[in-house]
């Protein structure tokens, strides 16, 4: 079993977590009516275990407490943010996104959340992508690789990027057929009704 860590902080945008959240949620009871094993375990986490104030003044309590305490988790999605200057400027996230991305086997981010983990000196000199109004500003950030605005998600290795907002959902079910294979990651987006492609219509 993969489990999924999605990182709650202040400020993040909800829907990055949510959309995410409710994918891997959707593939573990398809998995269960199917009668196969369930893919993801899924938690939330924050930095110090404590609740935050989303964008928007939504409160969001962590399910499984600090990050630093879930030292067995698999994967870690980051969550974009609406006040970048803000969340570039918190040395503490820049720093527990850095450790935790040591120690997973891959690394995710919605939207402008890359912007985070290239802070965090997660992101390679290949591919990635974040909300298409921002692209430029995280080529300008990165100085190195194609940052795209083609597309819904991009891999670079064990790292991946996605656009904005609903595009997390893309991801999400991208990281569904990495871990469960495509007829779940399908069966998944027929669920929840999205339509799911790679490329920006």
């Amino acid at each position: 079993m993969t489990i999924a860590a999605l990182l709650l902080f202040d400020g993040c945008d909800v829907m990055d977590v949510t959309g995410p959240y409710e994918v891997l949620l959707t593939a573990n009871r398809l998995a269960s009516r199917w009668v196969v094993d369930v893919p993801f375990q899924v938690r939330t986490v924050s930095l110090d275990g404590r609740s935050v104030v989303a964008y928007g003044g939504l409160g969001l309590t962590p399910s499984h407490g600090a990050l630093h305490d879930n030292h067995d988790a698999h994967q870690l999605i980051v969550p974009g943010l609406i006040d970048l200057e803000a969340g570039l400027g918190n040395r503490a996230l820049l720093d527990g996104i850095a450790r935790a991305g040591a120690h997973v086997d891959r690394v995710a981010s919605v939207c402008t959340g890359a912007f985070l983990l290239d802070a965090a000196g997660l992101l390679g000199d290949g591919e990635a992508t974040t909300h298409w109004e921002d692209v430029p500003a995280l080529a300008e950030q990165r100085g190195r690789g194609v940052t795209r605005d083609d597309v819904r998600w991009a891999v670079d290795g064990d790292v991946v990027t996605s656009g904005g907002l609903s595009s997390g959902i893309a991801m999400a079910l991208h990281l569904v057929e990495q871990v469960a294979g495509r007829p779940l990651a399908e069966a998944t987006a027929t669920q929840i009704d999205y339509v799911w492609t790679r490329e920006r219509g």
